[in-house]
């Protein structure tokens, strides 16, 4: 599929489901440059979105992936990757929702959002609620927490960054009151980081409460987080809940950020290695969970 972006087309990959009127659902990717399989240049070659396609499929549920504005097929969207908001990601899904309601009928799409793709969920579904064209949320290891504070305690627990954690914390703290900061002079895996083209989109983002988000949506919503997450916290799973009592939360033991499992969950090394194992699948339990969500809530509501 394919919609028009600001510049060129944004696209997306639309995996059928074999049974009429399926339930519909956008999966929105992770930070930085997540494509529609899941994968990232940086070192996540596990394809979790599209096994997770794959199996949703399987089970019923027809899906979109897309790759945002200014990468992978969509890189002619925009004139640079880096020239966003979260804004923009957010009308995109928009945009996408409506050419499915177009194209293939949908009365209203259900929102999957990976990682920080949760956030651009949670703001989707409100500017949808209002066009009635919304079914519900799913969020997959979603921070619960603002992008400051989760960088600061990602930063903190591996002893391997005890070098420059003063340094990132200052950085931190200056784009947290909405200062650029020049790199020049940092250590290069800060320059890495917190890239100077990048700094108006992590200034943006950090702006954003997640838990003040999730309290606003009045539809379905279903948090999954999985224990053996390296990124995410079950605190991040928790806070939302607290702030959306009627949310659905499900903690996944051995269950890892890129929606795999491990076992054990306590073997960091082994964690790690599924992110470049595209042939180990999704959690079959994760799977379950969200399609019996989808499904169910189908079945009451005819959604």
């Amino acid at each position: 599929m394919e919609i028009p972006g600001p510049l060129g087309p944004l696209v997306g990959r639309y995996i059928e489901a074999a049974v009429p009127d399926a339930p519909i659902a956008i999966l929105i990717p992770g930070s930085g440059p997540t494509d529609m399989d899941g994968n990232n240049p940086l070192g996540v070659q596990a394809r979790p979105y599209l096994l997770l396609a794959q199996a949703l499929a399987d089970q019923s549920i027809a899906s979109l992936r897309i790759d945002k504005r200014g990468l992978f097929a969509s890189a002619g969207a925009i004139d640079h990757p880096n020239h966003v908001l979260l804004s923009d990601y957010v009308h995109d899904i928009e945009n996408w929702a409506t050419a499915l309601q177009k194209q293939k009928k949908a009365r209203c799409v259900w929102l999957i959002g990976h990682s920080e793709g949760g956030l651009v969920a949670l703001s989707a579904a409100q500017k949808l609620a209002s066009r009635d064209l919304i079914c519900g949320v799913v969020l997959l290891a979603s921070p619960g927490r603002p992008l400051a504070e989760i960088l600061r305690v990602q930063l903190q627990a591996n002893p391997a960054n005890a070098v420059i954690l003063d340094e990132a914390l200052s950085v931190i703290e200056r784009l947290e009151a909405g200062q650029r900061v020049a790199m020049h002079s940092h250590h290069r895996a800060l320059q890495i980081l917190f890239s100077e083209s990048v700094q108006p989109y992590l200034i943006d983002l950090m702006g954003y409460d997640p838990a003040k988000m999730i309290a606003n949506l009045h539809c379905p919503v279903l948090i999954v987080q999985g224990s053996a997450d390296l990124q995410i916290g079950l605190e991040d799973a928790r806070r939302l809940k607290y702030y959306n009592d009627r949310a659905k939360m499900v903690i996944l033991p051995d269950v890892n950020h890129v929606l795999k499992s491990v076992s054990p969950s306590k073997d960091r090394t082994a964690n790690l290695a599924s992110y470049t194992d595209p042939n180990l699948p999704v959690s079959d339990k994760l799977v379950d969970l969200v399609v019996d969500f989808i499904t169910n809530h189908k079945n009451r509501h005819g959604n």
